[in-house]
């Protein structure tokens, strides 16, 4: 049996902001305190050189007026700097809403010049990656490719590798990963750029399923699995190194696990006999199904 740990904290929840305790007067120190013994001692002066006389003494003439400079800021807080770089506001990210269906009269959709949210679902060696990076890289609008995996392995020291061990760690940097990963598409889509993720989603476990990802990304999130053959998937894992390569026993046990997606109502595509460019073509033609009738996922 899975164990469930308990499920991340808000982002904006006490302790998970800005670094409590952390001064920027360190590095930017302000005006000087009121009582501070700033430079060394005073110097006397030294004596007239000889032959030198003083002007004789009288009333000193009225200093100048000057306006009061302003109050500069607190101590330890850093003035506002000059806005000299171009500042360029963009749009925030919210949710992504499900593609427009274009009407019965019209022509069908081209996926290919959409703004599009993609998400591409299958066991390891199913060519997850390679399939999203071709088919970002040769859309006409800007695509961007956003990989759970790669995202998890931000982690360095005490990455929690699920094939040590499903566990509480694990459980919370993949939970951490997907949500960075929705964030990120969220704001790629509000600005322009569709977005294609992938990750292996489980049918038969819903803690790490398609919920969060429906929750993290949007209702307008299209996913699509990528399911080849066991024969292949045994090939392109033997094919890897490091943590991404699994042993057989366990690349055997998630392909039997991916194959619940038959049945979901989730659109399927055996790429056993396609390569890479031909799957993309597969996944766009896949893709204008689901814009002209969104999956109910």
């Amino acid at each position: 049996m899975q164990h469930v740990g308990s499920p991340l904290p808000p982002p904006h929840e006490p302790g998970h902001g800005a670094v409590a305790g952390w001064s920027q007067a360190a590095h930017h120190p302000g005006p000087p305190h009121p009582g501070t013994h700033q430079g060394s001692a005073p110097v006397p002066a030294a004596p007239p050189a000889p032959g030198y006389t003083p002007a004789p003494a009288g009333p000193m003439p009225p200093a100048p007026h000057h306006a009061p400079a302003p109050p500069g800021p607190p101590r330890g807080q850093v003035p506002p700097a000059p806005d000299t770089t171009g500042h360029v506001p963009l749009p925030p990210g919210g949710p992504v809403a499900m593609p427009s269906v274009p009407p019965a009269t019209a022509a069908a959709p081209d996926p290919t010049g959409t703004t599009l949210a993609v998400l591409l679902i299958g066991p390891a060696g199913a060519g997850k990656t390679s399939v999203a990076k071709y088919w970002a890289d040769h859309r006409r609008v800007p695509t961007a490719h956003i990989s759970l995996d790669d995202v998890r392995e931000w982690v360095r020291s005490g990455f929690a590798d699920p094939q040590a061990g499903w566990n509480d760690h694990s459980e919370a940097q993949y939970r951490l990963a997907r949500r960075t990963c929705g964030f990120a598409a969220r704001n790629f889509l509000a600005n322009g750029i569709s977005c294609i993720l992938d990750d292996a989603v489980f049918p038969d476990r819903p803690v790490v399923g398609l919920g969060g990802w429906k929750r993290h990304v949007g209702p307008g999130l299209l996913p699509v699995v990528l399911l080849p053959g066991l024969e292949i998937v045994l090939e392109r894992n033997a094919e890897r190194s490091g943590n991404r390569r699994l042993a057989d026993e366990e690349v055997a046990q998630i392909h039997g696990r991916m194959a619940g997606w038959y049945g979901s109502g989730l659109p399927i595509i055996d790429n056993s006999q396609l390569d890479v460019p031909q799957t993309a073509r597969v996944l766009d033609d896949v893709l204008a199904r689901s814009i002209a009738s969104p999956p109910a996922w």
